[in-house]
């Protein structure tokens, strides 16, 4: 079984290179593919992503559901993995991932951790143990077969924003879904420029509004609006 890993970046010139290396140190083998579908970064985003040994495509179209869709369509492996650039992976992904697959799952995450100690980050990472929709995000990665994927028609490039919660109902509409018991870490950055309430209140409307069926364009205004986004 081999795995492409997809990662969409945008000016992640602090975090592109250490999670290139460590697909490649991690995944040995199993990976057949390190795709960085870049969404057109300023920085050195694309540069340190190539010296890393990542394969780098500039994407077609602007979005992070458009990123990684064109990143599926140039993959090879026969599963697809998503990674966002700012995640630091858990060590035994490749093996972890395999054997899901193998048990039936077509499709699964991880539970994750923040790169912090405060109280409250460690009650947000507590709760994705759980199964419910809104312990989920795009920061816990993404495995789903080949074959589901494109059974899906892949990530819905209308939503510029919550592609992910999209693509997880559409899977367990049709296929098991396999939150593996292991961490990934995710950063904080988010929270060190807003308030922990601020970031809640600003997932919990922007949550309001996809199961409302709110426009993804309003969302993401909405969303932006919120938050601090330095």
């Amino acid at each position: 079984m081999t795995i492409s890993v997809i990662i969409p970046t945008f000016n992640e010139a602090d975090n592109i290179r250490p999670l290139v290396e460590a697909v490649r140190t991690y995944g040995g083998q199993a990976v057949a593919q390190i795709l960085v579908i870049d969404g057109g970064s300023s920085d050195q985003t694309v540069a340190l992503a190539q010296q890393a040994g990542a394969t780098v495509r500039r994407s077609p179209a602007s979005g992070r559901a458009a990123q990684m869709n064109y990143g599926a369509s140039i993959a090879t492996g026969e599963v697809l993995y998503f990674v966002h650039a700012d995640v630091q992976l858990n060590p035994a992904f490749a093996a972890d991932i395999t054997e899901a697959v193998r048990a039936g799952y077509e499709a699964g995450c991880y539970r994750f951790r923040f790169n912090s100690d405060k109280p409250m980050l460690r009650f947000n990472s507590y709760g994705t143990r759980f199964e419910g929709l809104m312990s989920r995000g795009g920061d816990q990665t993404l495995f789903i077969t080949r074959s589901l994927f494109d059974r899906l028609g892949g990530f819905n490039e209308r939503y510029v924003i919550m592609e992910d919660f999209d693509i997880i109902v559409r899977i367990r509409q049709v296929a098991r879904f396999r939150i593996i018991p292991k961490d990934v870490l995710v950063s904080a950055r988010k929270y060190e420029t807003n308030s922990w309430l601020r970031v809640q209140l600003a997932n919990l409307t922007a949550f309001s509004m996809f199961f409302l069926k709110v426009s993804p364009q309003r969302i993401a205004r909405t969303y932006k609006f919120m938050l601090n986004h330095r």
